[in-house]
């Protein structure tokens, strides 16, 4: 029997029970409805996708080809397009496909005080909030999905295609959901280890099964890419990475994942010196980076922190804003120092925000790292912030000069020049950005590539596009021939915008719910009969 029809069975079974007051209800309707909501609350699909990231990270650990990737986004129905398009372009399937949930898109784009810079300046709910707004849209792509499924499989019953009946049935018995892993953002946890617990379990019951978290001080918190990082004591993440894990304890989540960030690549500042409980501990060695000058104690001025480093008295550099300063060139150093506590801490993945995407870069930190967990696997974001296209082309002429290749038909500084798009060394720049993800996972153990901010600039380019067009000399052409065709010629599901809004799901529901009686949207006069 296969599935679907044990669930009618199913319901079959407490119809009886419930006695002749509920003759009127079909047990299929009721089953189909139960197979449209596979999943029934956060908590449900945040065990779901953590088994689907773990079984992925095994799956990576035999094999560097099978890294995974996701897309940022900032509404549901972002994420909902990008999985039903993943779906449509790559057999039916989502394998070690995800969704990632940017703080920068939730601060810049879903604060109720309009756009922020992403410095954890925005509601600490509305994190949840989309976490919750994402699933409800995939949870309503499988519902439309199945729907569309059963009316195709009423029609052949009627037509007694058995063949094909069966056909159909199969699909809706092996049905791939929508519902994928979402890698979401907790920023440095929105204020203490407390805090960063409660806000960890709104997201969790929201369906998160995979928190990223950083190492900056919550309210000094900068965007990875901009200037101004402050990192804390290891004692203090640390605390957080557990709030994390109990809070996922808690809520029965027993495998939840925990990535750690750290931003010590770029983060030139500490606002903490380091308690130290015994000599070489972690708070001695993050206090060994800071920058500091040997002074006597006939030297001290009012107010100054000095302490002991190795008998002898150091006073830190301060900064006007009390802020301390790290040495010059120590970034990279204290990545692997922070990726190796945090793997102690407790955490499973790791990622390490850096100024360029250099292979050979971060191979260099996950081969020191490595060197103490061997199996340490790394999140690397693919970031907007780089200017992809003059970096590759960089490292692609700086390959070709090292290598005595003639680049004299090159302006190093000025590669990002449109007149050399169709040259030798913009294919081969070209080339290693294609290859970048595969390299990266493969030479420095990459499990997942993200992209933060894709569909915030894909948004920006395609209104400026339409923009143009509309209200220039094209008119309502600007708008057909580059927006509607296109949905049309390729297939865009939502070029029918009633039946992703759920018009059609809505008119089954009437007619469980009325028979005959219902009134449904989907008539003859339905204008959206055109896109058939």
């Amino acid at each position: 029997m296969s599935n679907y029809q044990s669930a009618i069975e199913a319901v079959r079974a407490i119809k009886a029970k419930a006695g002749s007051s509920w003759d009127v209800i079909d047990a299929e309707s009721v089953a189909r409805m139960r197979t449209q909501n596979q999943f029934k609350t956060g908590i449900d699909i945040a065990k779901y996708t953590a088994d689907i990231m773990r079984s992925d990270m095994a799956a990576f650990d035999a094999d560097k080809t099978k890294y995974t990737q996701s897309l940022g986004c900032w509404h549901g129905f972002v994420g909902q397009q990008k999985m039903i398009s993943i779906k449509k372009h790559f057999g039916g399937q989502t394998k070690g496909r995800y969704l990632y949930l940017s703080g920068w898109m939730v601060a810049a784009l879903r604060s109720e005080f309009g756009p922020l810079p992403d410095q954890s300046m925005h509601e600490k709910t509305s994190v949840a909030a989309l976490v919750k707004e994402l699933y409800t849209f995939l949870r309503q792509a499988d519902a439309r999905e199945l729907g569309g499924l059963f009316r195709e499989l009423d029609a052949a019953k009627a037509a007694d295609e058995c063949a094909k009946a069966a056909q159909i049935q199969d699909a809706i018995d092996n049905h791939v959901t929508h519902v994928v892993p979402i890698v979401a953002d907790i920023d440095a946890g929105f204020g203490n280890a407390e805090a960063t617990y409660l806000m960890a379990k709104q997201m969790i019951e929201a369906g998160a099964c995979a928190l990223q978290i950083e190492n900056q001080v919550a309210d000094e918190k900068q965007c990875g890419h901009q200037d101004g990082k402050v990192t804390v004591p290891h004692a203090d993440f640390h605390a957080k990475i557990r709030a994390l894990r109990h809070a996922f304890l808690e809520l029965g989540v027993d495998n939840g994942i925990i990535v750690a960030r750290t931003d010590s690549e770029g983060a030139g500042l500490t606002k903490e010196i380091a308690v130290v409980k015994e000599p070489g501990d972690s708070g001695d060695i993050y206090n060994s980076y800071l920058d500091v000058e040997e002074i006597d104690v006939a030297d001290m001025k009012q107010g100054d922190v000095v302490f002991n480093r190795d008998g002898k008295l150091v006073r830190p550099k301060r900064l006007p804003s009390g802020l301390y300063q790290f040495r010059q060139g120590t970034g990279h150093e204290r990545c692997v120092f922070d990726c190796i506590g945090a793997i102690n801490a407790g955490a499973d993945l790791l990622w390490i925000e850096t100024a360029v995407p250099t292979v050979h870069e971060i191979k260099g930190m996950m081969d020191e790292v490595r060197k103490v967990h061997p199996d340490a696997k790394l999140v690397y974001n693919n970031s907007p912030s780089f200017n992809w296209t003059l970096n590759f082309r960089q490292q692609a002429y700086d390959a070709w000069a090292e290598a005595g290749k003639d680049v004299s038909a090159y302006e190093r500084a000025d590669l990002m020049n449109a007149k050399y798009d169709d040259s030798e060394l913009s294919a081969e720049a070209d080339e290693r950005t294609r290859t970048f993800q595969a390299d990266t996972s493969r030479e420095a153990n990459v499990f997942h590539h993200l992209i933060t901010l894709p569909t915030y600039h894909t948004t920006a380019l395609s209104v400026d596009n339409l923009a143009k067009e509309y209200f220039g000399e094209q008119g309502m052409l600007g708008y057909v021939k580059n927006v509607q065709r296109q949905e049309i010629r390729q297939g865009i599901a939502c070029v029918k915008h009633q039946n992703m809004s759920g018009s059609d799901i809505g008119d089954d529901h009437k007619e469980y719910f009325a028979g005959e009686n219902a009134l449904k949207a989907g008539g003859a006069k339905n204008t959206s009969n055109q896109f058939n």
